[in-house]
């Protein structure tokens, strides 16, 4: 048996959630995959935390009001419009 803490049945439930068809050497091959990942996770756990706070900058501009399109100029390049709004297809 093998050491992995996932099992094909894990890989096949996963798959079924994902709506996925997986033949069997699929499911062998990411039984190893998710497993891989998972040691991945458990090697971060193994770093070191730092006691220090974050700087937090911000880098975003704020925000500027400005005036919008009137209606006129927001359907001006429209192919269809009808009764001051957009027209599209019918969806049925």
């Amino acid at each position: 048996m093998s050491d992995s803490p996932v099992d094909a049945d894990a890989v096949r439930h996963v798959a079924d959630l994902a709506r996925v068809n997986l033949d069997e050497e699929d499911v062998e091959t990411f039984t190893e995959q998710f497993g891989d990942i998972l040691s991945y996770f458990d090697a971060l756990d193994e770093v070191p935390a730092i006691d220090r706070e974050a700087e937090l900058v911000n880098v975003m501009r704020p925000d500027e009001v400005t005036d919008g399109l009137s209606q006129d100029e927001a359907l001006q390049n429209a192919t269809e419009t009808e009764d001051g709004f957009f027209k599209g297809p019918n969806v049925s």
